[in-house]
């Protein structure tokens, strides 16, 4: 797949975590009783889908390096979906999609903002400066 084609994935999925993440905010605020978990998930999805796509356009515009920027965007998706799945799931199911999923898309994110800063940090041969 090119690298074009991985931009379109990644702003997809990125449109997609943005509108869950505003459907989910909706929910918290008519939930009842103690909606914080899908509050929570909800700003975990408006966070990273700009993000991602932020992501993408600095490997576009060759600032970052591109597998480098590519995999902190895909890694903003991942980790950013299996958070707030696992705690929707929490919130409304009252069980994990699986032991240690909010963490571990916790720590995707975490990982693909310093992949990001180290992508920014180690020029591209052909950049700009």
């Amino acid at each position: 797949m090119t690298q074009f084609g991985w931009f379109r994935i990644i702003v997809i999925a990125a449109g997609l975590m943005g509108a869950a993440g505003v459907i989910l905010g909706a929910v918290a605020a008519h939930v009842t009783t103690g909606g914080t978990l899908v509050l929570s998930a909800s700003s975990m999805l408006l966070f990273h889908a700009p993000a991602a796509i932020v992501a993408v356009l600095l490997v576009d515009r060759q600032i970052v390096r591109p597998r480098l920027g590519l995999i902190a965007a895909a890694g903003f998706v991942a980790g950013a979906t299996l958070f707030s799945t696992d705690l929707t799931v929490m919130q409304f199911l009252g069980h994990h999609l699986f032991p240690m999923a909010a963490p571990s898309g916790g720590s995707i994110m975490i990982l693909s903002w310093f992949l990001l800063a180290i992508a920014a940090a180690w020029p591209c041969p052909e950049s700009r400066g």
